[in-house]
């Protein structure tokens, strides 16, 4: 078979590991014939292409970002996109394509699927909040980046007897930041799930300054929302937003840090980590779990499993249907709130939340 590969949306650790062993089973396997389309589905709109064989795939297991490149390019926000991606895989002679991404990308490989297109996806995002999958390569990654920072940040904030807030990544899920703060020994974490108010925030650091810890940790998801109901909205960083409809987060740890020193009187700084999460070599965990989704994906497209998307549950690599891995984000759980919640008092991470 002669088969098409494409990543897109933002890059992940693991996405080479993924086409390295798509590449590898196909050709040692199956003996498939590989085509790279570049920059997401912006390669498809435009006919942008590479060869993938052997050579090309050499090496690149333990490298971040993606060879293929990525971009967030939405076909189906252009008149003729879903016609011109299908009319350069027909010319390209391309018998199935594999799609790597999070549910944007997804989306429209459902489109495509529903075009007569045979595609299979692979689900990719840090955020670990893709539906139909109980983890998605990179989130570990980014998670040990964090923890790293976080073990960092304690020292100096202690030294100094500062407040540090720390920002990290997760639009719609606070994975990210639940994780790495548990790990970390945040002393605050606040996630989108949860809205919270920054008066409750700054008594619980008051508080913890009362028993004699002089300095505080925070970790807040970039997508968390103030309020003092329930009803709060993100920080955005401006008002424009991509092809698929988000806006641009960012910013939530200056304003809590200004708001919290405001009323606490404790030296507060901010630290963003941003783009920091996404770069780097993969984790031992993500080129493994990497390398399962891209065996599970090239044997779906030789059982003929159109449609569907690679996921892991119960630790075995399964296929599901694209429609069910897009349905909706995969949020975080009470059960793992619970976890968080009986790490702190009273005061601390469950009141700020506004539970």
């Amino acid at each position: 078979m002669k088969i098409g590969m494409l990543t897109g949306g933002g890059d992940c650790p693991g996405l080479n590991a993924v086409i390295r062993a798509v590449v590898r089973k196909g050709v040692f396997h199956y003996h498939d014939e590989f085509v790279g389309f570049l920059e997401g589905w912006r390669g498809l709109v435009e006919d942008k292409s590479m060869a993938l064989d052997l050579d090309a795939v050499g090496g690149i297991l333990p490298r971040g970002g993606t060879i293929l490149r990525t971009s967030r390019t939405n076909p189906s926000k252009r008149p003729d996109g879903i016609e011109r991606c299908a009319a350069t895989i027909e010319k390209h002679k391309i018998d199935a394509l594999v799609a790597i991404g999070g549910d944007d990308t997804l989306s429209v490989a459902q489109k495509l699927h529903e075009h007569g297109v045979k595609v299979v996806g692979v689900p990719k995002t840090i955020d670990n909040d893709l539906g139909g999958t109980d983890y998605t390569f990179g989130f570990d990654t980014a998670c040990n980046i964090v923890c790293e920072a976080i073990d960092r940040i304690h020292t100096t904030a202690e030294a100094h007897n500062r407040v540090m807030v720390v920002e990290v990544m997760g639009r719609d899920a606070g994975w990210i930041a639940l994780y790495s703060g548990v790990a970390g020994g945040a002393d605050v974490i606040l996630i989108p799930e949860r809205p919270f108010d920054v008066d409750k925030v700054a008594e619980s650091i008051r508080q913890r300054h009362e028993r004699g810890r002089y300095f505080s940790i925070i970790v807040v998801a970039e997508g968390a929302k103030f309020s003092s109901d329930g009803s709060g909205a993100p920080i955005l960083q401006d008002m424009g937003k991509d092809e698929f409809g988000h806006a641009k987060l960012g910013g939530i740890a200056n304003i809590l840090a200004r708001e919290i020193e405001k009323r606490t009187g404790f030296e507060t700084r901010a630290v963003v980590l941003g783009h920091i999460q996404r770069g780097g070599s993969p984790s031992a965990f993500d080129r493994v779990l990497a390398t399962r989704y891209g065996l599970g994906a090239i044997d779906m497209v030789h059982r003929g499993e159109f449609g569907c998307m690679a996921a892991l549950r119960s630790n075995k690599i399964v296929s599901i249907p694209l429609k069910e891995a897009i349905a909706k984000n995969r949020v975080v759980d009470n059960e793992m709130i619970q976890i968080v919640d009986g790490l702190f008092e009273e005061t601390g991470v469950k009141e700020a939340a506004g539970q």
